[in-house]
């Protein structure tokens, strides 16, 4: 026993090490020699010339404890490095980016591979692994020009004619790598004092509590001169629980909190309350009942409706989805025309790292093309302005605004960042509940929704597919017409398609609120903040959920009453 306590011991002491021993200057050089070296071999090459070459690693310093069922899983401190290699052959008006038109799905949309990039700094090692990476991308930009080349000469012409790639002025911005400290006895006894709170509760049928802080250093340069070393943290603190009902629908609830900085995270007694607000939230959703379809009036809660805005509008005005032939392009041809109504301005600010004091995901300095990252007003007033743009460029809209984004491994693709809704016509939050009343009684409705949670979504943009999305309620409150109390729902789904959502907003609250996560789309998960007020529409459409057919467990966990152990 007494070696098992040393262990332990060791293993926190070791856990609150800053791994200050990096060296991302010298990392930065080498890669500039073996990017000088390439430059000078693969321009002069007898076949198709590159014209553009960039370097991209990212290092991953991450710490994680956490609790599953109740029992302490070991922590664990883990750091990786990552190299992506972007080749460009050709020229910039058209290489080997361009689009392959009736294309297979791999000949556009499969991610590249993640490229581990060595932890030391052993010079020939660095070396070896971007002449190997260098050399494979190059082959397979030629391969693909070629077949650029032919689908173009094969297909008609495209709708959207503008380049493969936008000028840029290079950059360079260098700043210290800074590691977070971790108290890793503090958190792993929050972690431990929360899991055997929740497990108190025979409710529960699953659980997952965990602490994460995660650096992340981004070092780039490119054959332009950009020269670029930057470091994002992400702390995060989580609480998922989930039960069955009765007629076995699977239900979770589900807590985050998230900062930049340890010291802003919430204490033990704050994440309690959070954990015990989740557990009847939990009770409250396996005893109500299953809404069934519907079409009425509903009000989102400000998070909620910060998801909602990030699914059905957000990826909408990214420029990828505007540029490829395969795309339904929304609002391509809506430029200063009103696509929402005329209080609603919408802008994407990755450069915010905060917002009224509160932590935004979404920030970051530059993009993952090297841009600087730059606020960008999408609609003001209602009428669509400006896109999200990266460096491949789209009809009317030349250059990058900063928001090239991937997960290394991916292509990068316009993202959105901070996505922030502002509104003209607000009332207090709380008279929001009045008007959705007012609402039903005038469409002669017996009851209205209150979205309080969402935890995501989907939603299609391609032609192939409807021009539709599903959003995805974690918690919903039905409020009645004729005054009878309010009551907890569950097993909706919110469907319906965007311009016609759009044109259903009334009035929103005074209340903005902010969403983080971190979204999946064509380029991997990337983090992404959401804010906007609550808002009240007259209409919304929900679909019943899909649900298991397994029945809820016949014994109670052990230790509860009933359990015969």
């Amino acid at each position: 026993m007494k070696k098992i306590g040393l262990m332990i011991l060791l293993v926190s002491i070791l856990l609150n090490c800053s791994f200050a021993g990096s060296n991302m200057d010298s990392i930065l050089e080498m890669m500039q020699q073996e990017m000088d070296r390439s430059v000078s071999n693969f321009t002069d090459a007898s076949n198709v010339k590159m014209y553009y070459l960039a370097y991209n690693v990212v290092e991953k310093s991450e710490y994680t404890a956490s609790a599953r069922v109740g029992g302490l899983q070991t922590p664990y401190r883990n750091t990786q490095r990552y190299l992506d290699v972007d080749v460009r052959v050709g020229s910039p008006e058209l290489d080997n980016t361009h689009e392959i038109r009736g294309g297979s799905w791999q000949d556009n949309y499969t991610p590249r591979r993640a490229v581990q990039f060595p932890k030391e700094t052993e010079r020939d090692a660095i070396r070896a692994t971007l002449w190997s990476e260098t050399e494979f991308q190059y082959r397979k930009a030629q391969e693909r020009y070629t077949k650029v080349i032919t689908n173009r000469q094969v297909k008609v012409e495209e709708e959207d004619l503008s380049n493969d790639f936008s000028p840029r002025d290079p950059s360079e911005y260098l700043e210290e790598t800074v590691y977070t400290e971790i108290d890793s006895l503090h958190w792993e006894g929050v972690i431990k004092r929360t899991a055997d709170f929740i497990s108190e509760s025979p409710i529960v049928l699953g659980s997952t509590v965990q602490f994460r802080a995660t650096d992340k250093t981004n070092l780039f340069i490119d054959s332009e001169g950009s020269r670029l070393s930057h470091t994002n943290h992400y702390i995060t603190f989580s609480v998922r629980i989930n039960g069955m009902a009765d007629d076995g629908m699977s239900i979770r609830r589900s807590e985050m909190w998230h900062s930049s900085i340890v010291g802003e995270m919430p204490d033990e007694e704050t994440i309690l309350a959070g954990a015990s607000r989740l557990v009847e939230e939990l009770q409250a959703l396996i005893d109500s009942p299953i809404v069934e379809p519907y079409i009425g009036p509903a009000i989102l809660r400000n998070r909620a409706s910060g998801v909602f805005f990030h699914e059905i509008f957000g990826h909408r005005i990214e420029a990828s989805t505007q540029k490829s032939a395969s795309s339904g392009k929304t609002f391509t041809k809506k430029v200063n025309e009103q696509i929402l109504p005329d209080f609603i301005t919408v802008i994407d600010d990755p450069t915010l790292e905060r917002l009224d004091g509160n932590y935004l995901r979404g920030y970051y300095k530059y993009d993952d093309e090297g841009s600087l990252a730059q606020k960008v007003t999408v609609v003001d007033k209602g009428v669509l302005k400006n896109f999200l743009t990266s460096r491949s460029p789209i009809e009317n809209f030349p250059v990058s605004n900063g928001h090239g984004r991937r997960e290394f491994g991916n292509n990068v693709v316009s993202r959105q960042g901070n996505l922030i809704v502002k509104s003209d016509n607000t009332i207090e939050a709380e008279k929001l509940r009045d008007l959705l009343i007012e609402e039903c009684k005038k469409q002669d409705k017996p009851y209205g929704l209150i979205f309080e949670d969402i935890s995501g979504g989907f939603t299609s943009t391609g032609r192939r597919g409807p021009q539709a999305f599903k959003v995805l309620p974690l918690l919903v409150t039905r409020v009645y017409a004729d005054g009878r109390p309010d009551e907890t729902v569950r097993g909706v789904d919110i469907v319906g398609t965007p311009l016609t959502s759009f044109s259903k907003i009334v009035i929103t609250g005074d209340d903005p609120g902010i969403f983080n996560g971190t979204c999946g789309a064509g380029s991997g998960m990337v983090p992404v903040s959401a804010v906007s007020p609550s808002i009240l529409v007259s209409e919304i459409e929900v679909q019943k959920r899909s649900k298991g057919q397994e029945k809820p467990p016949i014994l109670p966990p052990p230790g509860f009453a009933g359990d015969t152990q």
